[in-house]
């Protein structure tokens, strides 16, 4: 405003600034210092807008985020925000607050058999033959004592409940006739 300058500066509702004083030119506007050559404006340091913004507010000096994608995109699909999904029967994964998906694959109890199956829909291997362990070559059932041949007997030590299985028996020797 050529009227006023080395007088002060004007805002956009005609309001007088003295030359020194800092003003907003207008209401979206950044502050300004009022100087002998005129408004010297400066562009503050901004907080970045968040990535995931889709809704930005520009009607202040710094834009500001109105809006964020509350969803996360996943292998094709959408999923909102902290849903949980499973993606195999092993992997179970997050849509997180900040959009991105987190995935843990499941850890596998030790079994308590030596000739665990898996089954098509199932992460982890079950035992379908109960508790055993091995006498020798042979598979032997848990908890039982089996004669492995007529001077060999073994036994399968197993802990029930505690997941604690020996792998191999136990096999005593007997004096044979």
């Amino acid at each position: 405003y050529p009227d006023y300058r080395g007088k002060g500066c004007v805002d956009e509702s005609g309001f007088v600034y003295a030359i020194g004083e800092k003003f907003a030119p207008g209401p979206s506007a950044c502050p300004c210092l009022c100087t002998e050559e005129g408004p010297l404006c400066i562009q503050p340091e901004c907080p970045r807008l968040h990535p995931r913004c889709i809704h930005v507010d520009t009607t202040q000096c710094c834009p500001q985020c109105k809006e964020r994608k509350n969803y996360c995109e996943f292998r094709g699909k959408n999923y909102q925000t902290l849903e949980e999904f499973m993606v195999s029967p092993c992997e179970k994964c997050r849509c997180e607050a900040n959009g991105e998906v987190l995935c843990t694959v499941s850890a596998c109890p030790q079994t308590d058999c030596v000739d665990p199956v898996y089954e098509p829909d199932q992460c982890c291997p079950i035992c379908k033959n109960g508790p055993n362990c091995f006498a020798e070559t042979i598979v032997i059932p848990a908890g039982r004592e089996v004669k492995t041949d007529e001077c060999t007997i073994c036994h399968c030590t197993y802990e029930e409940g505690t997941w604690r299985i020996e792998r191999q028996a136990m096999c005593t020797r007997h004096e044979c006739k």
